[in-house]
């Protein structure tokens, strides 16, 4: 089916929240298409509105700037007829909305359990500003042997003389299991030539995976990053092993490291004032402790010091539930332990604690609204005997939340970090 056999019905004014998830259907007597994917992947069929308006009800929530959707959907396709109904969809907008402009950043290939579709189209309404330029979702159905896709071009916004309206791409391509190892074949014509493009495959799927990173016959890859969370995978060891294995040939984005982000910035922080520096030195001890099932972030957070600071870590034990083991620093050994605690709602940290032999302890732990600190150490000479100081304050907004993680995956996509892939080693040496 051609980009012309589509048939488009008459524009359709409805009432719904942009942000609803209950967008199934609506009161015209067709079944409308409004930023499907992101909603719900299933509300789009053979006959979908040219364009929909999507304005919010006047009450009880917030206005949002009116968005624009010019559709197009068909079944047992092939890549090169999607690609050729998008550009049709693109000089569509071009014609009717004169100040709108394509956002050309980053490509996001986001592969997908359809009967899970749901889920991620959740998370991903809740990335904000940081949504791809073009997004490509594969949704693997089990058993299906034909391509069924769905293009939409969105444009938000009524821009006034002299402002523009961002356009971003949506392509639902629907697959099934014998797609993935060739999946390079139907996601190179539907990514924007000459930008990045990331690869986020939450449900597994390494297959596809690999074929979006290694370049076909000696040619380049499709993906140049690959967005990844380590929590997914319930082996920390496998889960460091697969990790290393794509850095080889391609750049990480690892949520895992990212949930550390707020962690490592306030304990540098802590130790920046000149004065404070030459702890760093006499540290002693480092206990980091976390949720079950993210023993990678607490092994990369050792991992990071262990790098920053010169130590070289050795393999850990497990007692238990605890890892225990220990770094060689250049005045001696640094006693590291990790342990995980229940009751966390999130994955990610809750809390790490480092001891020197100058008496001082520096902590940081999970609070409401951000971090709580606590800082202890001897007093000065000629005070008293025994007397030790104890200061405790909140780090107001230094967590990003669980919500945001992937946004700022998606924006660390654009950029390097140098410290990832050091981190990364360390923790491999620890679990070895």
């Amino acid at each position: 089916m051609g980009f012309g056999a589509t048939a488009y019905a008459k524009p359709v004014l409805c009432l719904a929240w942009l942000h609803d998830l209950r967008l199934a259907e609506t009161a015209c007597t067709k079944r409308v298409l409004c930023l499907a994917w992101l909603h719900d992947l299933r509300l789009a069929e053979t006959a979908c509105p040219k364009r929909v308006l999507c304005v919010p009800p006047a009450r009880g929530r917030p206005a949002l700037s009116p968005t624009t959707d010019a559709v197009w959907s068909a079944q047992a396709t092939s890549p090169p007829v999607i690609e050729e109904a998008l550009r049709h969809l693109v000089a569509e907008c071009y014609a009717q909305i004169e100040h709108c402009v394509p956002a050309r950043t980053l490509n996001l290939v986001c592969i997908v359990d359809r009967e899970w579709s749901g889920e991620i189209a959740n998370r991903l309404r809740r990335v904000g500003r940081y949504h791809a330029s073009r997004t490509v979702v594969c949704a693997v159905e089990p058993g299906r042997t034909t391509i069924d896709a769905q293009a939409t071009v969105s444009t938000e916004g009524s821009p006034r003389a002299g402002e523009f309206a961002v356009m971003r791409e949506l392509v639902v391509v629907t697959v099934g299991e014998r797609h993935l190892r060739d999946l390079d074949t139907i996601v190179d014509p539907l990514v924007v030539t000459d930008l990045r493009t990331a690869v986020w495959s939450p449900h597994g799927h390494p297959e596809a995976v690999d074929a979006l990173t290694t370049g076909r016959a000696g040619g380049a890859p499709i993906a140049q990053v690959v967005l990844l969370d380590a929590v997914d995978e319930p082996d920390p060891s496998a889960a460091v092993q697969r990790i290393r294995h794509l850095a080889e040939h391609t750049e990480i984005v690892d949520l895992a490291w990212l949930r550390c982000t707020p962690w490592r910035e306030r304990l540098a922080s802590a130790y920046d004032p000149a004065p404070r520096r030459p702890e760093l030195a006499t540290l002693s001890k480092v206990s980091v402790r976390y949720r079950a099932d993210s023993t990678v972030s607490g092994l990369l957070l050792v991992g990071w010091l262990c790098t920053r600071l010169g130590w070289r870590p050795a393999a850990l034990t497990r007692h238990g539930a605890l890892l225990r083991g220990h770094a060689r620093a250049r005045r001696g050994e640094v006693e590291l332990r990790l342990e995980p605690v229940e009751g966390m709602s999130v994955p990610g940290l809750a809390g790490i604690e480092t001891r020197s032999d100058l008496g001082t302890l520096l902590a940081l732990e999970r609070g409401e609204g951000g971090l709580t600190a606590r800082r202890r150490e001897p007093a000065a000479r000629g005070s008293g005997d025994g007397d030790v100081y104890e200061h405790v304050w909140t780090v107001l907004g230094a967590s990003r939340g669980e919500p945001g993680i992937l946004g700022e995956g998606i924006r660390h996509a654009l950029l390097r970090d140098p410290t990832y892939k050091p981190a990364l080693a360390a923790a491999r040496r620890m679990l070895a």
